[in-house]
């Protein structure tokens, strides 16, 4: 693994463990207030804190195995651990929705008084908390892992405008559904980053090609690098993780005699198109 993608994943793991401490701290307040203020909305955004926390400790722990170097029974390292933590992370997330849809259902059929005052203080507070988990996360190292952590907070911010919003309707109007009303809408948003999520991170474990390169493209390229190439077949490109993108493919060439010029030339081409682990095989057309 290169030294590049070492020293991001130890900044990436500093920072998730940073929001770590911050997201667990404030959710053992936010489920205090939401169980004494009674509101639905409040405890449905502790609940995400909550697991914001494992979602983060999660993550900082696939960003720890990601800076372990290789090993003979591991080649590429472990950089997908940053796969299956995005992976981990949407799936939790998707129970947490299931959990609070089925509350909130509960609540709208039960409807029972919330204390508007608690919501909106810590409603408040858990607002800026969460944007300052996300301002740190946004900062870090743009991966597969951080992204799903990242789904996690940006689900409390949600959940923590919609506290304040219940709160301040309650307030002014005294109309209790509009607690598990907000819920609802926040869940309905929430699943549709998690699928956005869940379908980049299945992509990238079916080793589709990168959504930003356009393999026609690259072929084309590669075709062009250097007089002595006849035909590029064979080619495949994937990610391995956010840090990397592989690629093989067979070169028909004339002759073997410039073969590392070839090679200087189509390995240039490839990190023209951001991808930094290629591998050509050289088959020699010479009678």
């Amino acid at each position: 693994m290169s030294t590049d993608n070492e020293s991001g994943s130890h900044s990436s793991q500093r920072t998730l463990l940073l929001g770590l401490a911050i997201t667990l701290g404030y959710a053992v307040v936010e489920a205090i207030g939401g169980w004494l203020a009674n509101s639905l909305a409040l405890l449905g955004d502790a609940g995400h804190m909550l697991t914001d926390a494992v979602s983060l400790a999660a993550a900082a722990f696939a960003a720890r195995l990601v800076s372990r170097p290789a090993t003979k029974r591991h080649t590429f390292g472990l950089e997908r651990a940053e796969v299956v933590g995005a992976l981990f992370n949407v799936l939790f997330m998707y129970g947490i929705v299931a959990a609070i849809v089925i509350s909130a259902i509960d609540r709208l059929l039960n409807p029972t008084p919330v204390q508007f005052g608690s919501v909106l203080v810590i409603g408040i507070v858990g607002l800026f908390v969460n944007i300052l988990v996300a301002w740190l996360l946004h900062r870090g190292q743009k991966t597969l892992n951080t992204r799903g952590a990242m789904l996690h907070v940006m689900g409390d911010l949600l959940g923590s405008v919609a506290a304040i919003a219940a709160g301040l309707v309650i307030w002014l109007t005294g109309w209790m559904p509009i607690d598990p009303l907000l819920s609802l809408l926040i869940c309905g948003l929430i699943l549709v980053s998690s699928t956005k999520l869940l379908l980049e991170t299945l992509h990238v474990i079916m080793e589709g090609v990168p959504q930003s390169v356009d393999i026609n493209e690259v072929a084309d390229a590669l075709n062009a690098a250097h007089p002595d190439i006849v035909r590029v077949h064979h080619l495949h490109i994937w990610t391995i993780s956010s840090g990397t993108r592989a690629l093989s493919a067979h070169i028909d060439v004339r002759s073997a005699d410039n073969w590392n010029e070839v090679s200087r030339a189509l390995q240039k081409e490839t990190r023209r198109h951001d991808i930094n682990h290629p591998t050509f095989q050289p088959v020699i057309l010479e009678p």
